[in-house]
């Protein structure tokens, strides 16, 4: 690197510290700065005082755990970056929550690590949130493992009961690729092999925790790595236009050719700048700068600038690996965008190629990606993406899965092309170019779809319908999907097995989320009697559906009987009715509840018209957002 070069703006090492709650990471980290000299002056003092309070022994936690919640309830609840210098090295540790409900912190803070140490407790061995982070480890790429056995004291430092503990952690992580570099046996709160060896263990041969950090590999340099500059933003000032982002891997001069994004137009950089700064010749990765180029072309936000002999990945068909973090499980068919820099990519899920089971660690196919669960999963985009497989120490390969209510649901480091068949290659979705947010605006509303369930003569058609009428006079964006209308024309070539009723509802909520996304208010009116069959619906549909039970008694359906089919069924002419001699599964918790039997239909129509207008309010949206 030459003196007009400005150095990458951190050089330091990422280190995650991970592991089951109460298991003393935070701890270990207070007593490791302490140890090394990297406490500011009267923190130490601080801690005491913090610990004297609540009748405690020095709790070293203290110094991580800053926030009131933690404090009271004894568990960190964020990650927590701290720089830490090592002799003449320089590392931020990366103190990553512990239980289930902040994984979702924990995956974002970790992403960036080079390598990690994971704490676990002589005395209970690994626990649930162990193999969890482990298989995170794994997930985002890190491959060297320290393994702290921390609170060794409770075991009395004795050999063999440590030894057999990390012979089980040994095997977990073998399970998942990964192997420790070393395991060190410790006592966090007392300082026992943190810093200095203790004499606790004089059987122990293998290095302190600090002897370890330092042989931890130091980070690819990512400057030596292929250009990639992202762009974030256009701006035009005093006839100069300028072209800004951060650059994440290589380096770019003056006078470069760069190719800009997938329209591969290839461009001069013609001037470097950078803020506060004078004018550059060269900048490097970690860097946040601005180009102009020739001739004075226009890349749109999320292009990647380039080199010519270098390019990314192209691809609308990609592997990645999964951490889900919704509640409700992932399904084939759901839609969602990839977030990647500062790129986003219309997807659509079409394979869950291996879902992970965390109770043996073992890799298997599977129809759907639990809660929190890993998967190995395909994306399909509507057109070709231009990426770079994820590694460790970089971050512009990893992206993330958004919602439609632009919520984060999966974070996904991208694995590289998936292969497609020959009749796949014909198929890609195709993404509109107007947002949700920009229909939402126009049309004062939000799309969503009300599934209407109940058996037949309950007064589902009539209800919608009705509701329908009412809605549309006052300016809201309405459709309605009626099981009869389906039948007569997309679904008439089914018929009402099990397996065909599947495949009704199946259409019916694949129409309804494609009207949904173009900013429709979706009322379906659809017996849908099985209750596995109205949850592959929601799956289908995803945010925004709203289950909704036409609740009439039997008796008074067959009362009413407007088609007469109930009589057919009865003398034996219609086979598989629902109610007769099919069976129907009322909703056990549905959004709205409509009980047809005891009030007139105008009360119905009402009641559901007023809930869909709180639903789909922009006001009610933003508060489910927040």
């Amino acid at each position: 690197m030459t003196k007009s070069d400005i150095s990458s703006l951190d050089d330091s090492t990422p280190i995650v510290i991970v592991g089951h709650v109460d298991h003393g990471k935070s701890t270990l980290i207070g007593r490791l700065l302490h140890d090394t000299d990297n406490l500011q002056e009267g923190k130490v003092a601080q801690i005491i005082e913090s610990s004297k309070k609540r009748g405690l022994k020095i709790e070293w936690s203290f110094l991580l755990d800053s926030l009131q919640i933690e404090r009271d309830q004894g568990v960190t609840v964020d990650s927590t970056r701290i720089p830490f210098r090592l002799g003449q090295r320089e590392f931020v540790i990366v103190d990553a929550p512990g239980h289930r409900q902040f994984l979702r912190n924990m995956i974002t803070g970790a992403a960036d690590a080079e390598a990690a140490v994971l704490v676990v407790d002589a005395a209970e061995g690994a626990r649930e949130q162990t193999r969890r982070h482990a298989m995170l480890l794994h997930l985002i790429g890190i491959r060297h493992v320290i393994v702290l056995l921390n609170k060794a004291d409770l075991l009395d430092f004795d050999q063999q009961k440590i030894e057999a503990v990390e012979h089980s952690v040994s095997e977990l992580l073998a399970k998942l690729d990964l192997k420790a570099a070393v395991f060190v046996p410790a006592s966090a709160r007392d300082g026992d092999n943190i810093a200095t060896r203790s004499e606790r263990t004089p059987w122990y041969k293998g290095p302190t925790l600090t002897e370890a950090l330092a042989q931890v590999p130091t980070p690819e340099v990512r400057t030596e790595l292929p250009l990639r500059f992202p762009v974030q933003d256009v701006y035009r000032f005093d006839d100069k236009r300028y072209v800004a982002g951060r650059i994440e891997r290589g380096r770019v001069r003056v006078g470069d050719t760069v190719i800009i994004g997938a329209q591969k137009t290839p461009a001069r950089v013609a001037s470097l700048e950078s803020w506060h700064t004078a004018p550059q010749i060269s900048a490097v990765a970690g860097q946040s700068i601005a180009v102009t180029l020739e001739p004075d072309v226009i890349p749109d936000r999320g292009d990647i600038l380039y080199l010519p002999d270098t390019p990314p990945v192209e691809a609308s068909r990609i592997r990645t690996r999964l951490f889900w973090l919704r509640q409700e499980p992932l399904r084939v068919g759901e839609s969602f965008k990839l977030r990647l820099a500062t790129a986003e990519h219309a997807v659509t899920v079409v394979s869950i190629d291996t879902v992970l089971d965390l109770d043996n660690l073992t890799a298997h196919p599977g129809e759907e990606v639990p809660a929190e669960g890993f998967a190995e999963i395909t994306l399909a985009a509507s057109e070709k993406i231009q990426f770079d497989a994820f590694a460790p120490g970089t971050s512009d390969g990893r992206g993330v899965l958004v919602d439609r209510l632009q919520r984060i649901v999966g974070g996904a480091p991208l694995i590289g092309a998936a292969e497609v068949s020959e009749q796949d290659k014909a198929i890609h979705p195709s993404a509109s170019f107007v947002s949700a947010a920009q229909r939402d605006r126009a049309q004062g509303h939000r799309g969503a779809v009300f599934w209407l369930t109940g058996l037949s003569g309950a007064g589902k058609s009539t209800v919608a319908r009705g509701a329908e009428t009412q809605l549309f006079n006052q300016g809201v964006h309405v459709s309605v999907l009626d099981g009869d209308t389906l039948r007569a024309g997309l679904c008439k070539d089914l018929g009402f097995s099990e397996a065909d009723r599947t495949e009704n509802v199946r259409r019916a909520a694949e129409v309804a989320r494609i009207l949904r996304d173009s900013g429709q208010v979706v009322l379906v009116a659809l017996i849908s009697p099985l209750r596995s069959d109205r949850d592959l619906a929601r799956q289908i549909i995803g945010d925004g559906f709203e289950e909704v039970f036409v609740d009439a008694d039997l008796a008074v359906c067959e009362e009413r009987d407007p088609k007469g089919l109930y009589a057919a069924a009865r003398q034996g002419k219609i086979a598989n009715f629902t109610g007769i001699d099919a069976p129907y599964e009322a909703p056990v918790a549905p959004a709205l509840h409509l009980k047809t039997s005891v009030n007139n239909v105008d009360t119905a129509i009402e009641a559901l018209s007023e809930f869909i207008k709180q639903q789909v309010s922009l006001a009610t949206a933003a508060r489910k957002q927040s």
